[in-house]
């Protein structure tokens, strides 16, 4: 049975996080059983021919163009059908998207109609779902479609949460110019992440902080990896944005809400609502969320608007 398409009018999505993602993990093992029965040249062959801004999945690509792909960029898959509009759409502005990003990501779209056994290695249970996949792994996922301004901010939160993690484009790709870094300990941190071990990441990150303490770029790295693995801990049946929401003055779950919203592309709603929890507590509590807002500020550009909005706020919240 083929995943049935969205009502045409229904404009609000269902927005999940890692730990949330809806049909739980790709399923690798036969992905990778496909792939190990083609042809060694056809397996390599779309990737002679240069990188695609945009690309149709289908079960001989699979693996290179979209889960080996996304060690490299973040991959976002749509899975759709053309049945509907709202996927339609979501289509177009995808790859009017993913044209101007410089190969920033990659768009990936599956026709479920035409590849029904593809979307069912993502076991997606409605059309349109869109998925963000980092380091062969899912990362975050949205049902139904949204509005163009939306799908960009959601994509630059993925790029600016994972994309500096991945390994980058090969050299020669028509993107910008990566420079390999000249520390070795960040080629150790860089496969700690991709493997999952966010601790080791971290470590590493700090080890490199105690020596340079001013340096804003691995702070930066060092704050992905920590709401990470603040993900990657929390189950997968758990709604911890509805949690929060039954009981706005816990912290732990304040915070677990936080850090989805941050991931879901919602960094608006992730300081709203640990801003607000800083008016319901005191001492070491205030100051473990005004850490946890600095910290979260410091995944985006220190000129954000948005970023500089919460700034403000916060600094009325705390005085």
């Amino acid at each position: 049975m083929r995943p049935s398409a969205e009502n045409p009018r229904k404009s609000e999505a269902t927005v999940t996080t890692p730990g949330r993602f809806a049909s739980g993990a790709i399923d690798l093992g036969e992905v990778k059983a496909r792939a190990e029965a083609r042809q060694k040249n056809h397996e390599a062959g779309p990737a002679s021919h240069g990188i695609a801004t945009s690309i149709t999945v289908t079960m001989d690509n699979l693996e290179n163009e979209v889960l080996r792909r996304s060690i490299q960029v973040p991959v976002i898959v749509l899975i759709g059908t053309s049945r509907s509009p709202v996927s339609e759409q979501l289509r177009t502005d995808f790859t009017t998207l993913a044209d101007k990003s410089g190969l920033s990501f990659i768009f990936a779209y599956v026709d479920a109609d035409t590849t029904p056994d593809v979307a069912q290695v993502f076991g997606v249970q409605g059309l349109p779902t869109t998925i963000a996949v980092a380091a062969g792994r899912p990362l975050a996922d949205f049902q139904g479609g949204q509005p163009a301004e939306a799908i960009e901010q959601w994509v630059n939160s993925v790029i600016q949460a994972v994309g500096p993690q991945l390994e980058g484009l090969p050299e020669g790709a028509p993107a910008a110019e990566s420079v390999a870094p000249e520390d070795p300990r960040l080629d150790a941190a860089t496969d700690a992440l991709n493997t999952g071990n966010f601790e080791e990441a971290i470590r590493i990150y700090e080890e490199i902080l105690a020596e340079e303490p001013k340096n804003t770029e691995i702070k930066q790295a060092r704050d992905i990896a920590m709401l990470m693995s603040r993900l990657g801990s929390t189950p997968g049946d758990t709604d911890v944005i509805a949690e929060a929401d039954a009981d706005p003055g816990d912290p732990d779950k304040v915070f677990a809400a936080a850090d989805a919203e941050i991931v879901a592309g919602n960094p608006e709603a992730a300081f709203n609502r640990l801003i607000a929890l800083l008016t319901r507590t005191a001492g070491k509590e205030k100051d473990a969320v005004k850490n946890r807002l600095i910290e979260l500020f410091g995944l985006f550009d220190a000129t954000d608007p948005r970023v500089l909005s919460a700034r403000g706020r916060m600094a009325s919240a705390l005085y």
